[in-house]
């Protein structure tokens, strides 16, 4: 049942404040539950409209959240939920209610599965096709240590197309472990999916021949006397023939896994029948359940992917909130629009992420040169390797913490055979309030060290044009990284782009300077409200757009340390591996002694969820934090000159 937008309000019987503790469900009867989920479905909409959020995922589980906790005891059972950002019924149904006023806000509640949350939460997930391998460790650790407890892994269909999560099937298979996993089929990951595996899952879908046939023969055997029940041992001694007349492949069967499916997940009672089923069976079970994305809102189901992950918006007409300035993933998708159209060579490459990486609008004008390889980010970069050798230019595009999963892809496949593959990163730096698993402050530490990797940063939106264009007229692997959010203009005129080279934005003094400031992109407007404000109070300043973090403009850093008392730099990155690094070693090298170094980078932690000003200040990359440890410097130095 939907609701229309206007009638939220209405949908409120007070069964929802009589479950405030782990397994409080379970004191409802069963003609409760239809209400619950409705007022489920109603908190969740409203708060997630205030705080922003993924809704449209967790619309869909309501009902199937409710059956698992139901059928389970937390926090003794364990319950793993891949990527994880379908858990916020979980969470309300284990005494989080509360929480949801500070969801994703700084020193909030996760919006993610958190241990140090609760210990209902079983692991902290973030990533894709990883719940199958950790339900698989838990079930194992449960009987090494000779314990009870019911083992549950969560993973949508989306998910199940990437190559962890058949390996984690392979090893189970093997194992025989007992475990139940649950495939939540909505047919959608972010975008719609794609590939074998989806295909595969259409079939099982609307193949209601098998079930159907099922259910009335052994209904019909069962009423003959005397042979009936020998006949129906027989055939199910043989159901492997029975379901592959039906069903096509049964993939999961001849893995070793007992399937179950499809059952609605929607059906609370079909799918206790079914918990219960899969707990009589020795070794892993799958089962298939069918859930429909965005439910219960009729915004969200007709538009699950605008509301997979939403700002805060008016729930009545579903708009967010605030004038959006343009973002660099909209100049990265125009750039990309206007080479298409010059290169026929040219192909695009996205991992279930076309809308969030900006190629949707690529992909509609020329679906024969874009391609969708699901949630396979590996995959998907040495795809891109066979292209690059078959003689076209594949552009990867993936947000900067996904791409951490192909590193060695980047390295053994692309960079060691010098293939000309430009990978555009987006979201690299804070991104704020999906937290640690989504933070993109890791990549240039991972990237830079790769010989022959050429790494660029832009510090504006015009500068990205420039670099995704001059990166198409190199031959050898580039990678692009830039922030989410709005696009930086910078008011002054960009210098034309010099390989390797970094770019002087404006110096006071062109001898001796009081400090010089080296940005990494997403910095570079940060750098330059310093540098001007410490120019007004009477200091000699430098700020350079760094532009190339790789390969490292020597020539620049030299010719700056030799002149500057502080020279400084800036980035979005953690501090080891980071670019500071680097400048401090080179400065080590070379025995420059004169500038006092200073590195403003992100702590070497993992960076929680929050606003990203906000968390912009934890971490000291605020102007005014910046400028008073510049200062506090200066003044050392001039004592120690006296």
């Amino acid at each position: 049942m939907s609701f229309p937008c206007d009638r939220l309000e209405d949908i409120l019987s007070g069964i929802l404040d009589r479950v405030n503790q782990p397994n409080d469900i379970k004191k409802l009867s069963k003609k409760e539950y239809e209400a619950l989920a409705m007022e489920i479905r109603r908190f969740l909409v409203i708060n997630v409209s205030q705080t922003g959020g993924h809704l449209a995922s967790n619309l869909g589980v309501v009902e199937l959240t409710m059956a698992l906790h139901l059928w389970m005891d937390f926090p003794n059972d364990k319950l793993v939920w891949d990527v994880g950002h379908q858990s916020y019924v979980h969470k309300i149904l284990t005494g989080r209610k509360d929480g949801f006023q500070t969801l994703r806000q700084y020193h909030g509640m996760s919006g993610f599965p958190k241990r140090k949350e609760s210990n209902c939460d079983a692991f902290d997930t973030g990533h894709s096709s990883t719940s199958i391998s950790v339900a698989n460790g838990l079930a194992k650790a449960r009987d090494l240590a000779g314990e009870k407890r019911k083992v549950v892994a969560v993973i949508g269909d989306g998910a199940l197309s990437g190559g962890m999560a058949f390996e984690a099937l392979n090893n189970i298979s093997r194992m025989k472990t007992n475990l139940m996993i649950i495939l939540n089929d909505n047919n959608m990951s972010i975008a719609e999916n794609v590939g074998g595996m989806a295909s595969y899952l259409g079939k099982v879908r609307t193949n209601v021949a098998y079930t159907g046939f099922k259910g009335g023969l052994e209904r019909f055997l069962k009423r003959l006397p005397g042979i009936g029940e020998i006949i129906l041992n027989k055939l199910k001694k043989s159901k492997e023939s029975i379901k592959h007349l039906f069903i096509p492949g049964m993939l999961f069967e001849d893995m070793g896994l007992t399937y179950i499916g499809p059952v609605d997940g929607h059906n609370i009672s079909q799918m206790l029948t079914a918990f219960e089923s899969a707990s009589k069976v020795k070794g892993p079970v799958i089962i298939h359940v069918i859930t429909k994305k965005g439910k219960g809102y009729e915004k969200a189901e007709l538009d699950p992917c605008k509301y997979h992950g939403v700002e805060p918006f008016d729930l009545r007409t579903g708009n967010t909130f605030g004038q959006k300035k343009r973002t660099f993933t909209e100049i990265f998708s125009e750039t990309m629009m206007e080479w298409f159209r010059k290169d026929s060579k040219l192909v695009a490459i996205t991992a279930a992420m076309p809308a969030g990486t900006g190629l949707n609008r690529v992909v509609a004008r020329y679906p024969k040169r874009c391609f969708d390889v699901g949630i396979a980010e590996e995959h998907a970069v040495t795809f891109a390797a066979g292209l690059a050798a078959g003689g076209f230019h594949p552009v990867v595009a993936i947000y900067s913490t996904f791409l951490q999963r192909a590193y060695d892809q980047i390295l053994h496949d692309v960079c060691i055979g010098g293939l000309k593959v430009i990978f555009a990163i987006d979201r690299a730096g804070i991104v704020g309030n999906d937290g640690e698993t989504h933070q993109g402050i890791f990549d240039l530490s991972y990237l830079c060290h790769i010989p022959g990797l050429t790494v660029m940063a832009p510090g504006s939106g015009k500068e990205l044009k420039n670099m995704l264009e001059f990166a198409m007229t190199l031959n050898k692997p580039v990678a692009i990284r830039y922030p989410r959010g709005s696009a930086y203009e910078r008011p002054e005129k960009l210098k034309e782009l010099v390989f390797g080279k970094s770019e002087v934005i404006f110096e006071t003094s062109s001898k001796e300077l009081d400090i010089c400031l080296f940005a990494v992109g997403s910095m570079v407007e940060t750098a330059f409200i310093v540098g001007k404000r410490l120019e007004q109070a009477g200091y000699l300043v430098g700020v350079i757009n760094v532009r190339f973090v790789s390969p490292f403009d020597q020539e620049t850093i030299l010719s700056f340390a030799r002149r500057t008392k502080i020279l400084a730099t800036v980035e979005e990155n953690v501090t080891c591996g980071g670019y500071g690094e680097q400048v401090a070693a080179f400065l080590e090298k070379e025995r420059i002694l004169k500038p006092k170094f200073l590195s403003f980078s992100i702590p070497d932690t993992f960076l929680e969820h929050g606003d990203i000003e906000q968390l912009k200040k934890k971490c000291g990359l605020t102007p005014d934090q910046m400028i008073s440890s510049i200062q506090q410097v200066y003044q050392k130095i001039t004592k120690l000159g006296n």
